[in-house]
């Protein structure tokens, strides 16, 4: 495995487990789970943009995953997408740029 990928899966592994690393300490100490994180995204006009900014990232990186994805039919590479919804963009990017980055994908 060249470097370069195996940088990008260091970045998608670093960025899985750093930021659910905040999310899970910010539930533990509030007591609020979920709904209590997703409020805090929305406290103030800060967080709110930076939000916004993240899932403006997302929808444009899910575009392009499925653009590529349907022309090279490198379907594997999906994968990319639910972690980018479900961890973030900080998994997602990086673990689409180490599945596209394969010899045959």
């Amino acid at each position: 495995m060249s470097p370069l990928r195996l940088t990008y899966l260091a970045l998608a592994i670093w960025g899985a487990i750093h930021p659910m690393y905040w999310f899970v300490t910010y539930m533990n100490e509030t007591g609020t789970g979920l709904s209590g994180l997703i409020d805090a995204w929305y406290v103030n006009a800060s967080t709110t943009g930076l939000t916004w900014d993240l899932t403006i990232a997302a929808i444009a990186l899910t575009v392009w995953i499925l653009a590529e994805t349907t022309a090279r039919k490198a379907w594997l590479n999906l994968i990319a997408i639910p972690a980018t919804f479900c961890i973030g963009v900080s998994c997602g990017l990086p673990l689409y740029l180490f599945l596209r980055s394969r010899a045959n994908g």
